[in-house]
């Protein structure tokens, strides 16, 4: 995990330690019955600290080998966190009609993650809305099932380990190019998930 984070640091991705899956437990964390096994930061300092120094992220994982990987967003980049299903139709179609796209994970088999540029803290703020992680999908009616990671919000890297032998895993790996303009996949992946 270390060598992972250092190479997203090499990126410019900040990076920081999250939650493991436990070896007696669904998740690392002390919350009973936590609701994101495996699936968040080890700390509520984690907007603060997350770091590509790779000395830092070398000693966070000497502390804790097993520890995912958290990408704050809204610094370098934004995810769109659609449904895996919609996912898969949004990559057909953008790739059949020859679109930019940039790095997609998945989450599990449940989500597709797709990083885009971010616009970090736009001059008019209504033409931007803000997303965090207690958000439901379903409270954005034109975007059924989408979720929107920006200011204030983090995503779980490849090569996380879920509960249940499920893992965040790279459909598109990252490479050095420049991450899409998010509007212009908005449409397509509001369309695939609609769709699915």
């Amino acid at each position: 995990m270390a060598a992972v984070a250092r190479e997203y640091a090499e990126l410019g991705w900040p990076c920081y330690p999250g939650a493991h899956v436990g070896a007696d437990r669904a998740c690392s964390c002390d919350r009973i019955g936590c609701p994101d096994p495996g699936a968040h930061p080890v700390s509520a300092a984690w907007a603060h600290q997350a770091s590509v120094d790779p000395d830092v992220i070398g000693r966070w994982w000497e502390k804790r080998p097993e520890a995912n990987i958290i990408l704050p967003t809204g610094r370098v980049f934004d995810v769109f966190d659609v449904p895996a299903a919609a996912g898969a139709i949004a990559l057909d179609r953008i790739e059949r009609d020859e679109r930019p796209v940039g790095p997609v994970a998945s989450f599990g088999d449940e989500r597709y993650l797709f990083f885009v540029a971010t616009r970090g803290a736009p001059v008019d703020e209504d033409e931007w809305w803000s997303c965090h992680l207690d958000t439901l999908p379903e409270d954005v009616a034109e975007t059924p099932g989408m979720r929107w990671h920006c200011r204030d919000s983090y995503v779980v890297a490849p090569p996380s380990v879920l509960p249940y032998g499920r893992e965040v895993a790279w459909v598109r790996p990252p490479e050095r190019d420049s991450l899409p303009d998010p509007l212009r996949l908005l449409e397509v992946l509001a369309d695939a998930c609609e769709g699915a």
